[in-house]
C-alpha cells in the first residue's frame, strides 16, 4: 500500500513511499520517523504568502495549522492499512503489526487497531506539532508569529525612486508626496497644469510655489490671492488714493490735475483754460482761482463781474467846488465850467449864442450847446451813441445834420433819421482811454425866407479804458 507525506516547502516532499510488514523493521521505521521528522520543520522563505501542502491559513490568528487528512480524505488508507495523520500529512500503516498502533494513530481518526497484545512496547519517537508563520510573519521571542518589517531591515524590493511602506505580512512601494507612480518609476507631479494656485504658479520637484500678481497677497492656505488695500497703511498718493482690484487709483482735489506719473497732483492753471472766467483779470492760486477788478470797479457777488463805482455819488472825489464830477467807467472828470468865448454870449451853464445883430456873428452858429457823454472801450459797432434833434419847426424850413469837427479818424458819421432828428453811429471800435470832441451840426434851410443858419451841440466822449 502507498501513503503520502507533505511538507512546508515542496522541495521537501518526501513523496509517496511504500510500507510492508515484511520489509519494514524497526531500524527502518526510526529513519523514516527522522526523515519525517526534519521535513516538516524545514521552512521555505522564497514561498508566497499561503500556507504550505497540508496546512491551512488561521485567519483570526495569522498561522499555519495542521491539516486533519485522516478526517478530510475520505479511504485515505485502504485494505488493512490505518490512516495516522501528521503533521503537514499523514500515514497508512498496517493495521494488525502492533508496531503501528497508537504511536502514529491520529486523534482525529475514526480508525482504531484492536488492543495490542501483551507484551512490551517498543519506545518509538513522537512526532510533535510545529508552529508555522504565514510569509511576511516570523516567530517572536514569545513563539507568536509577529509582521517582519521589510522596510525597516531593508528586506523590500521596492525601486530607488520609490519609499517603502510596511504592512501586516508584507510592504508596498509608493512615492512621495508630489509624484505619481508610473510603470515603477515614481514621476513629478506637475500641479500648476492642474490649477493648484489661483493666480502663479511654479513647478518644482515634488512641489510647487503659488505666488500672486502685484496687488495681491497670499493667503494662508498658500494657494489663493487676496486684494491688498494700498490705500490703508501708506498712501501712495500725494492726495486722494482710491483702491481698486489688485491696484489703486489717485485722485486729486478741485483745481488740481493728476501728472503723467498716475500719482501726483500738481494745480491747475484755471486762467489759462478760458478767458470768459473772469470779467477783468483771473488770477491763479494753489487749486483755486479769484478775479480781480482795476481800481475805480468793486467785485460782484458773482465773483467774477466788475461793476463801477460812481465816485461823485458817493463824493469820493478831489475836484473843486467851482468843478463839475463827471463820473465815467472806473474813473471820474472834473469838468470846468463852460466859458463863452467872443462873440458868443453865455445863455445858461452849457449854452452859448452868438447874437445876430453881430456882425463877428454872421459866418458863426447861432448856438452852441455843451454835451458830455462816457462809453466804454471796445464797443460792438455800429452803434447809435447819441440823438439830436431841432427843438422847433418853422414852416417851410428843412434841416440838414452833419459832423462838423472832430471825426478825422472816421469813426462816426450822422444818419438822419427824421425830418427834424438824426442819429450818431459810430462805425469803428474805438479803444481807451481817450476823450473825442465832435462837433454836430444842424443847418436850418428856409426857402420862403431866404435863411441859412446852423446850431452846434458840442459833444465830448470820455472813452474808458476798459470795456465794462
Amino acid at each position: 500500500m502507498f501513503g503520502k507525506l507533505s511538507s512546508y516547502s515542496s522541495a521537501q516532499t518526501l513523496g509517496f513511499f511504500h510500507l510492508s510488514p515484511t520489509v519494514l523493521d524497526m531500524q527502518g521505521l526510526r529513519r523514516i520517523l527522522t526523515a519525517f521528522t526534519l521535513a516538516i520543520c524545514l521552512s521555505s522563505p522564497g514561498k508566497a504568502q499561503q500556507c504550505t501542502n497540508g496546512f491551512d491559513l488561521d485567519r483570526a490568528s495569522g498561522q499555519c495549522l495542521d491539516i486533519d487528512e485522516c478526517r478530510t480524505i475520505p479511504e485515505a488508507c485502504r485494505g488493512d492499512m490505518v490512516c495516522v495523520n501528521q503533521n503537514g500529512g499523514y500515514l497508512c500503516v498496517p493495521r494488525t503489526n502492533p508496531v503501528y498502533r497508537s504511536p502514529y494513530l491520529s486523534p482525529y481518526s475514526n480508525v482504531y487497531p484492536p488492543p495490542p497484545a501483551p507484551g512490551p512496547v517498543p519506545n518509538y519517537p513522537t512526532a510533535t506539532r510545529h508552529l508555522i508563520c504565514r510569509f511576511g510573519f516570523q516567530l517572536d521571542e514569545n513563539n507568536q508569529c509577529a509582521d517582519v518589517d521589510e522596510c525597516a531591515s531593508d528586506s523590500h524590493q521596492c525601486n530607488p525612486t520609490q519609499i517603502c511602506i510596511n504592512t501586516e505580512g508584507g510592504y508596498t512601494c509608493s512615492c512621495t508626496e508630489g509624484y505619481w507612480l508610473l510603470e515603477g518609476q515614481c514621476l513629478d507631479i506637475d500641479e500648476c497644469r492642474y490649477g493648484y494656485c489661483q493666480q502663479l504658479c511654479a513647478n518644482v520637484p515634488g512641489s510647487y510655489s503659488c505666488t500672486c500678481n502685484p496687488g495681491f497677497t497670499l493667503n494662508d492656505d498658500g494657494r489663493s490671492c487676496q486684494d491688498v488695500n494700498e490705500c490703508t497703511n501708506e498712501n501712495p498718493c500725494t492726495q486722494t488714493c482710491v483702491n481698486t482690484y489688485g491696484s489703486f487709483l489717485c485722485r486729486c482735489e478741485p483745481g488740481y490735475e493728476l501728472e503723467a506719473d498716475g500719482v501726483n497732483c500738481s494745480d491747475m492753471d484755471e486762467c489759462s483754460f478760458s478767458e470768459f472766467l473772469c470779467q477783468h483779470e483771473c488770477v491763479n492760486g494753489p487749486g483755486s482761482y479769484y478775479c480781480t477788478c482795476p481800481s475805480g470797479y468793486n467785485l460782484l457777488d458773482d465773483s467774477r463781474s466788475c461793476q463801477d463805482i460812481n465816485e461823485c455819488e458817493i463824493r469820493n472825489f478831489t475836484c473843486t467846488s467851482q468843478q463839475t464830477c463827471f463820473n465815467i467807467p472806473g474813473e471820474y472828470k472834473c469838468l470846468d465850467p463852460v466859458r463863452c468865448e467872443e462873440p458868443y454870449l453865455q445863455i445858461n451853464e452849457n449854452r452859448c449864442m452868438c447874437p445876430a445883430e453881430n456882425p463877428g456873428c454872421r459866418d458863426q452858429p447861432f448856438t452852441i450847446l455843451y454835451r458830455v457823454m462816457d462809453m466804454v472801450s471796445g464797443r460792438s459797432v455800429p452803434s447809435d451813441i447819441f440823438q439830436m434833434q431841432a427843438t422847433t419847426r418853422y414852416p417851410g424850413a428843412y434841416y440838414i445834420f452833419q459832423i462838423k469837427s472832430g471825426n478825422e479818424g472816421r469813426e462816426f458819421y450822422m444818419r438822419q433819421t427824421g425830418p427834424i432828428s438824426a442819429t450818431l453811429v459810430m462805425t469803428r471800435p474805438v479803444k481807451g482811454p481817450r476823450t473825442i470832441e465832435l462837433d454836430l451840426e444842424m443847418i436850418t434851410v428856409n426857402t420862403v425866407i431866404n435863411f441859412r443858419g446852423s446850431s452846434v451841440i458840442r459833444l465830448r466822449i470820455f472813452v474808458s479804458q476798459y470795456s465794462f
